[in-house]
């Protein structure tokens, strides 16, 4: 039987990938086998502008539509789109990504550091505490959810190639982006994790159901190192270029 029962309904999944709902039901698209889902706001359709990439799919959700762009980076043919903030919303893009034959995927975007690190600083997850609640829909509960090394290696391998240094650490991820309280935060950094955001442990947990691998870029943004005293600082700005094209080379050598 792969429907699993609890008393708490957030721990009950189906081990069936079969949905009544699939992503690819209308089978429409064909995707290359890497991509870069990024979450950096519009940089993903100005780099599409700016090198003359084409629309190759549309992800069409309730608030908007999502382009799907394909680019030749170093003679590899890659995917990439813009991401929704939030575990579930972009989770559901995801599997619709994994759907049309993506294999590889490498995610880019901002974090809150909890340690006193300094902003657009480049931080490489290999592990991820699962406080969301879209994870739980598609592996088994556990209280972290480990990044694979396949991904990390080939995104530090990317981060030597453009000399850039980075922190490998634990991260937290949370759908409560106003419930990180001062002994939430506290407890957190207790158990190790340095930085938080809102996506990875669910984006890798669907990764690991559907087989494929999964990574990602952070840099540091905003800062609750001091909860008396918090800092939007300018909230990572300065690295979405950057990430953008560590990205698209880690994703390229995977």
């Amino acid at each position: 039987m792969s429907l699993i029962k609890d008393e708490y309904p957030i721990l009950e999944r189906d081990t069936e990938q079969l949905a009544v709902i699939m992503p690819n039901r209308r089978n429409e698209y064909s995707l290359p086998e890497k991509c870069v889902f990024a979450f950096l706001g519009d940089v993903t359709d100005h780099y599409a502008l700016q090198h003359e990439c084409k629309v190759i799919a549309q992800f069409e959700s309730i608030t908007k539509t999502y382009p799907i762009y394909s680019t030749v980076y170093k003679d590899e043919e890659i995917c990439f789109c813009q991401a929704p903030c939030g575990a579930s919303a972009a989770t559901q893009i995801l599997d619709f990504l994994i759907a049309y034959g993506v294999k590889y995927v490498i995610a880019c975007g901002s974090c809150g550091a909890l340690e006193n690190i300094d902003e657009n600083e480049i931080i490489i997850p290999n592990e991820a505490l699962r406080d969301e609640g879209t994870s739980y829909h598609y592996i088994k509960p556990s209280r972290t959810i480990k990044i694979s090394d396949r991904a990390i290696n080939a995104i530090k391998r990317a981060a030597d190639i453009w000399k850039v240094r980075y922190i490998e650490c634990k991260t937290w991820t949370t759908d409560g982006f106003y419930r990180e309280t001062k002994d939430m935060v506290e407890y957190r950094r207790e158990e190790g994790c340095v930085v938080v955001e809102m996506e990875c442990s669910a984006l890798a947990a669907c990764s690991e159901f559907r087989g494929i691998e999964f990574g990602q870029i952070l840099f540091t943004a905003d800062t609750l190192f001091n909860p008396e005293d918090y800092d939007e600082r300018d909230w990572g700005t300065s690295s979405y270029d950057i990430a953008l094209l560590l990205s698209l080379e880690a994703v390229r050598i995977i």
